[in-house]
């Protein structure tokens, strides 16, 4: 496995929602930025200043979505009414008319394309199939999960595991059958791992998860309950029910440590503690398979 620095995309797999916290910040940054621009426009009703309404707008946009940016288009086309004597008579010249409507397009067109942004930043750092991490997400969250492990002291557990005789299921019953199996396997490790661990596909069949904190006898509580998890699962593949027992796993599981004066680089760590895991998932998988491994 190879790891690269990329930006960081967060923990799950779809985008994270903004904090409330952060959210009332946004909120009363742009309410106190129109304040001022609506005084300052009160006492000029000069074109420069009325521009600065585009500021708050935009940033709202940005920040707080579409709502955000009506809400902000809507709040300077009111102040820009209140701060001109003849906007508020209604006694609208061309510009005015073109500015108010360019107040309310510059707010929806700037959440549009921010939106958007932001849903293909998602889509580009997702695997479609399970909808977990892809690898070129993962590979920038294991580099920032080893600096925080170095920095904290904690320990980084890593889960290394594959869909055990998938080619055997696609013989039988064809690759869309494949298919469904794995999916249904990213969806319940999606469900089972716990809430600040990452999970990624990473290959055909294969997966690897990150949980930091986490020492060998939970990392081995953890990979044994998501083991059982899918082998108790009665999976519908190509829309045919199967039994319980259908799917399984082979897991392999590594638990290490770091420190700061080590002469390797964060994405050399992460490779080695991803090989001490992919050593771990073969013995698994020599000992018959459905089973965990932790070194």
């Amino acid at each position: 496995m190879r790891v690269t620095t990329h930006d960081s995309f967060g923990a799950g797999a779809n985008a994270p929602r903004r904090s409330r916290a952060s959210s009332l910040v946004a909120s009363t940054a742009v309410s106190v930025a129109l304040l001022v621009i609506f005084a300052l426009d009160r006492a000029t009703g000069s074109a420069p200043v009325q521009h600065l309404y585009y500021l708050p707008i935009v940033g709202s946009a940005i920040w707080l979505g579409m709502s955000g940016a009506v809400a902000a288009s809507l709040a300077s086309i009111a102040f820009y009414h209140l701060a001109n004597a003849h906007v508020l008579s209604l006694q609208y010249r061309h510009s005015d008319i073109l500015q108010i409507a360019t107040f309310l397009a510059a707010g929806v067109a700037t959440a549009r394309v921010t939106s958007d942004a932001r849903r293909l930043k998602q889509l580009a750092m997702t695997d479609d199939l399970t909808g977990l991490h892809n690898l070129r997400s993962f590979e920038s969250i294991l580099t920032a999960l080893v600096r925080g492990s170095i920095d904290s002291g904690d320990t980084l557990a890593l889960f290394v595991l594959d869909v055990d005789r998938l080619k055997l299921l696609n013989d039988e019953h064809g690759h869309l059958a494949g298919a469904d199996a794995v999916r249904t396997v990213g969806h319940i490790i999606a469900a089972t791992i716990p809430a600040n661990a990452v999970a990624c596909r990473y290959g055909g069949d294969e997966f690897v998860v990150a949980v930091p904190g986490c020492l060998a006898r939970g990392a081995s509580r953890i990979a044994d309950h998501l083991r059982r998890q899918v082998n108790a699962a009665s999976p519908a593949l190509t829309g045919i029910q199967f039994a319980q027992g259908t799917l399984s796993v082979s897991i392999g599981v590594a638990c290490r440590s770091f420190h700061s004066d080590s002469e390797s680089s964060l994405e050399g760590l992460g490779e080695a503690l991803f090989r001490e895991a992919d050593q771990a998932l073969y013995r698994a998988k020599a000992r018959g398979r459905n089973q965990v491994c932790v070194v």
